[in-house]
């Protein structure tokens, strides 16, 4: 059967019209305020000069980092979460950026249940709470970010925290250094999905 040019055009046209519609009732409905709130409060806090400042040194500080290395700091880490001495994680939630991290989400009046940034090797650099391991790099929240490029963003499911028995998702989003345009981490944020919707 010979199929004309124009119907052939407007079938093109209806599945694609069909493809744009299930996209977007698949979309789930804590994406878009959540790519709002990354569009106008997070970009802010990742362009902040303090931000990458403190990204930009530690990876020049952790260079010559093997995966080696970076498996004895991310058990490091994990070890001390239940330890009574905590050298690394207090020296980590003593720095600048993560006292600046802790501001942000402070000023966020509940919304914000947690932030951390990474540097180029998936690592903390600061965080605003306690993460229960160090290394990020092998989680889609620094894969589909920082490998994804500049302006990359990701949003996670929506899952329930037994802590704080809250709805919450995390937004996740590349870091650049405005100087040379080149992804140097990024940046996760936990998001109270209650508070959002």
């Amino acid at each position: 059967m010979k199929v004309s040019r124009l119907t052939r055009n407007t079938l093109i046209g209806g599945v694609a019209a069909c493809a744009m519609a299930v996209s977007a009732i698949a979309a789930e409905p804590h994406e878009a305020p959540m790519t709002e709130f990354a569009n106008s409060t997070v970009k802010a806090w990742i362009s902040d000069p303090a931000v990458i400042q403190a990204v930009k040194a530690q990876n020049e500080k952790h260079a010559g980092l093997s995966q080696g290395d970076i498996d004895g700091l991310d058990k490091q880490w994990r070890a001390e979460t239940d330890a009574a001495s905590k050298p690394m994680i207090d020296e980590v939630l003593a720095n600048s950026l993560s006292k600046y991290l802790v501001d942000q989400k402070n000023s966020a009046a509940g919304l914000v249940t947690e932030v951390f940034v990474m540097d180029n090797k998936g690592l903390n650099v600061g965080q605003s709470d306690v993460t229960s391991d160090y290394w990020q790099g092998d989680e889609a929240k620094w894969k589909q970010t920082f490998l994804a490029g500049p302006n990359a963003m990701f949003i996670d499911e929506v899952e329930m925290d037994e802590s704080t028995q809250t709805f919450q998702s995390q937004l996740s989003m590349s870091i650049t250094d405005p100087a040379s345009g080149e992804v140097i981490g990024s940046i996760t944020v936990g998001i109270n999905v209650d508070a959002l919707m």
